[in-house]
């Protein structure tokens, strides 16, 4: 049988089939283009430098949901509000919670302590930001993509484990990177989401706002008090976030504001930027 010019052209794009993936947030992108490869094509939900407490998606990202296959839900802010629409646009969409199975912990207050506060805490989602949990996030994400294409399942399965190595590996690297630091090293954040980082590598994260809200100015003079008996040498701010609070809080505290996002898609990258910076050590 012999087929037109044009057909042999495209003929390569049909024998591969393609999952219509729409991923929450860039690290979990990157961790399904690691797994899925050229199997799967990924749109993404928000944006480097958008903030997924607040974000609401763009006309063209309801037309990448209304074409997806799978979604892949971390449970920031904005899917509560947003994941019931996405399902009504596209109910046969496959949502899959990447954190289950992961124990999730409350958010920590910078007003616990102080008379008279009101514990509202809700629970951390930025479970990516620990190498444990996103091993756990890996092998949901190939599960889905083995189910909604079995014909190459043993590829995603062989990615994978390429996938859990490399976590492993970098996983290595902070541990040695934190070795000198002293056991439960607290270290300054303006928002609280590296939780799970510091939970897994025995340290403290002391946040200066939680749910968007500026400490108020006897707030900050007892978060001033604490990061001197903790010996803080840097105030981690991320870019999405406002930074008023943390400058004020440098110059009096004379130290550094590094700017490091959760958010990044180069996971690895951002992990080794935190703990170098922890550390003391020279950034790079």
């Amino acid at each position: 049988m012999r087929f037109p010019p044009i057909f042999l052209f495209f003929l390569p794009l049909f024998l591969i089939a393609k999952i219509h993936c729409v991923a929450s947030i860039a690290p979990v992108e990157s961790f399904a283009k690691a797994i899925g490869g050229r199997e799967v094509t990924l749109s993404l939900m928000v944006p480097p430098g958008q903030s997924p407490h607040t974000y609401e998606p763009k006309p063209s990202q309801m037309r990448a949901i209304a074409n997806a296959d799978c979604y892949l839900a971390v449970g920031v802010e904005f899917e509560k509000a947003w994941l019931p629409r996405f399902l009504s646009q596209n109910p046969k969409m496959i949502v899959v919670d990447l954190s289950r199975g992961i124990k999730k912990y409350p958010m920590v207050s910078p007003l616990e302590g102080l008379a008279g506060h009101q514990n509202e805490r809700g629970l951390d989602p930025h479970i990516w930001t620990a190498p444990e949990n996103v091993k756990m996030m890996g092998r949901h994400i190939a599960e889905t993509f083995e189910k909604l294409d079995p014909a190459h399942k043993e590829l995603y399965a062989k990615r994978l484990q390429a996938f859990l190595g490399s976590v492993d590996a970098t996983d290595r690297k902070i541990r040695n990177i934190l070795s000198a630091l002293p056991p439960h090293s607290a270290f300054m954040v303006f928002h609280p989401s590296w939780g799970y980082f510091a939970r897994e590598y025995g340290l403290r994260q002391l946040p200066v706002e939680i749910e968007g809200k500026a400490p108020k100015p006897r707030q900050l003079m007892q978060l001033i008090d604490e990061a001197k008996r903790e010996h803080v040498r840097a105030i981690f701010v991320q870019p999405e976030f406002s930074q008023k609070s943390a400058r004020l809080l440098a110059r009096e505290l004379k130290i550094p504001i590094v700017s490091v996002s959760p958010l990044s898609s180069d996971w690895e990258k951002t992990l080794l930027k935190l703990a170098r910076a922890l550390s003391g050590k020279k950034l790079r």
